[in-house]
């Protein structure tokens, strides 16, 4: 066997990164859950003890913390002083939890993946699926946190304005569902932006529903979002003026079927967004480190859920704009067109 040195080392060297950043999750999540990062945000240079006393932690501990985020430059470090600081542009992503850049959700959305590797690892040897309410429960609350800060970012201000006529509708008071609508996060952002419509959260997994209650009630928009259990297949009739997937569609086991609903449940001038991982068309476009993402989240999480569903198939959180339109066309929708994208997302719109 003829081993090319560079390109093992080439390999070596992304390894040592990658498990760096792999041993080092848990510690952000750790991080969050303390306040450590909130804590260190706007307070300068700081140390160990300072920041332990701060959050009523305990020192040694904190200074072994700190140091692996500083290895992991998630924290800055100078030398002479022994201190430590948060940049402000660590802060806006770690202890902002408004930022359209807050991070911390995405590593309680990874941290799924370790709890359920046992059973993901036997639905690829059976072939079987495994849905949504099998994974362990930190995947549902890290799912929210993870897309949150964009449809926050990007919902209002972008991806409503550049549907066809929507966003009129909205102001003037229209019916709004939003299928596969999880903990309610892109639901309540709606609802905030646009008093006169009235909005229905529709998702399979129960206990999301009712997280979905409660948040609505928080936000001050409860009377105005109703929200129920039901599949994309299953949403009732409502004429409604806008019907929104965020991050969904790709997960359902026969997505041309939900289609199909979406299509009957419409008013006649209706619009249906859809917002899906940004995706190529074929394998070698996804390619890079958002595909990878994507791709990984994708093998763990989108497709066997999929897979436990009827039909069962499998688009995959890299399926692509092309196999997106076939879906959708194949639901009985005449227009389909990409409005919107940002480096996360594609936006699309359908009409009847």
């Amino acid at each position: 066997m003829a081993i090319n040195e560079a390109r093992l080392q080439e390999f070596m060297g992304q390894f040592v990164a990658d498990l760096g950043a792999l041993v080092h999750a848990p510690l952000v999540i750790i991080g969050e859950r303390l306040g450590l990062y909130k804590a260190m945000a706007g307070a300068g240079p700081i140390t160990a003890g300072e920041l332990a006393r701060r959050t009523g932690t305990d020192a040694r501990y904190i200074e072994e913390w700190l140091a692996a985020n500083a290895a992991s430059r998630y924290v800055g470090y100078d030398a002479d002083s022994r201190r430590y600081h948060l940049s402000d542009e660590q802060a806006l992503a770690l202890a902002d939890e408004d930022s359209p850049a807050y991070v911390p959700g995405a590593f309680q959305l990874a941290l799924a993946g370790f709890h359920d590797v046992d059973k993901v690892q036997a639905a690829y040897t059976s072939g079987k699926g495994m849905s949504w309410d099998e994974h362990h429960p930190c995947l549902f609350d890290g799912t929210e946190r993870f897309f949150r800060p964009g449809y926050a970012a990007n919902l209002v201000s972008s991806w409503l304005p550049a549907l066809d006529g929507v966003k009129a509708k909205l102001e003037a008071g229209a019916r709004v569902a939003d299928v596969g609508c999880g903990h309610g996060a892109s639901t309540i952002i709606m609802a905030q932006a646009f008093p006169r419509s009235t909005f229905f959260g529709f998702d399979s997994h129960p206990e999301s529903i009712e997280s979905s209650r409660r948040a609505a009630a928080r936000a001050g928009v409860g009377d105005r979002i109703s929200f129920a259990v039901a599949r994309a297949k299953d949403i009732p009739a409502g004429a409604y003026d806008l019907v929104a997937f965020f991050d969904c569609l790709h997960d359902m086991g026969d997505p041309v079927g939900a289609a199909r609903r979406v299509r009957e449940t419409l008013a006649p001038d209706g619009t249906w967004l859809i917002v899906e991982p940004r995706a190529g068309d074929r394998v070698e476009d996804n390619l890079h480190p958002i595909g990878r993402i994507y791709y990984s989240a994708s093998a763990q999480i989108c497709t066997p859920a999929s897979r436990a569903q009827e039909v069962g198939l499998a688009l995959g959180a890299q399926a692509g704009e092309a196999r997106l339109r076939e879906v959708v066309l194949g639901g009985g929708f005449t227009r389909f067109r990409r409005a919107a994208e940002t480096p996360f997302n594609l936006i699309l719109e359908a009409r009847p």
